[in-house]
């Protein structure tokens, strides 16, 4: 079985706060921040590699685990990263984080798939800059394929020939089974010690969140394989569909103040605040 995942380099999520709009407010700037694998994609590594664990503890895969990212020369760091949890090679498709959008990041998978043909893609379900959420239902209509968005917890048969999809829904949860190929979004609840049941493995409980790389994983990524394309040789149309017009910092939340009374507070949340 081969896995696709795709997985974008953003800011480092602990520095969000040193992020900073460019001063004609058409950019965001994070010059001098750690770039990092988007949270809900390395969750998406951790994921495929679960499902495609063997189940002996040998370190063996059933199958291939190929991670994707569009960017700059320099991401293929976050590649590295990805390869050092377990992953098995990498793919960096050169472009410009400015003139990337949902749209076109799903025309790029889209012809990656063609290329690869793998029996499924697994993504974060949104990148942390962002926030869009859209690229992996843009991805299944491209293709055609079934898809399961926020995936809280994934059993995966002894064939690898489907999935049932367990998402959180508003209320309760709602399990969603899906044939491969297909794409599947995860969300956080994913990297639960038992958020992923292969069969092989059982109900094995992992670790919390997705695993660290080892020092042995570290040097064994230096030696796998990193493929660099361009868009352009994919044939991607790079026809911009979202256009930001301006980017403006949120207004600065005022001190507290303290009441005598409740019959202030509830006035102040009536009247000023108007939450009653």
């Amino acid at each position: 079985m081969k896995i696709l995942v795709p997985v974008k380099r953003v800011a480092d999520p602990d520095n969000a706060n040193k992020v900073k709009i460019s001063e004609d407010g058409l950019h965001v700037t994070s010059e001098g921040l750690e770039g990092k694998p988007n949270p809900f994609d390395e969750y998406a590594v951790e994921t495929a590699l679960r499902i495609l664990e063997d189940g002996v503890g040998s370190g063996n895969l059933r199958g291939e685990v190929v991670v994707v990212t569009i960017g700059p020369e320099d991401a293929s760091r976050e590649v590295r990263q990805c390869l050092a949890m377990g992953a098995d090679r990498g793919i960096l498709v050169v472009g410009d984080d400015e003139r990337l959008d949902s749209s076109i990041v799903a025309k790029v998978l889209a012809k990656l798939v063609e290329k690869e043909q793998p029996d499924l893609v697994l993504m974060g379900k949104q990148a942390v800059d962002g926030d869009s959420n859209q690229t992996a239902q843009s991805l299944a209509q491209l293709l055609g394929w079934p898809q399961a968005t926020f995936a809280g917890r994934i059993e995966v048969p002894a064939d690898l020939a489907s999935a049932v999809v367990t998402r959180e829904v508003d209320g309760g949860a709602a399990k969603v089974k899906v044939a491969f190929p297909a794409v599947i979004s995860v969300d956080l609840r994913i990297v639960s010690p038992t958020g992923v049941d292969n069969t092989v493995c059982g109900q094995k409980a992992y670790q919390e969140g997705p695993r660290y790389a080892s020092l042995k994983g570290i040097m064994k990524a230096k030696k796998k394989p990193i493929d660099q394309i361009t868009m352009d040789q994919l044939g991607v149309d790079q026809t911009l569909k979202v256009r930001t017009v301006r980017f403006t910092a949120p207004a600065q939340r005022k001190a507290g103040v303290k009441v005598d009374s409740v019959e202030t507070l509830v006035a102040k949340l009536r009247d000023e605040a108007r939450v009653l």
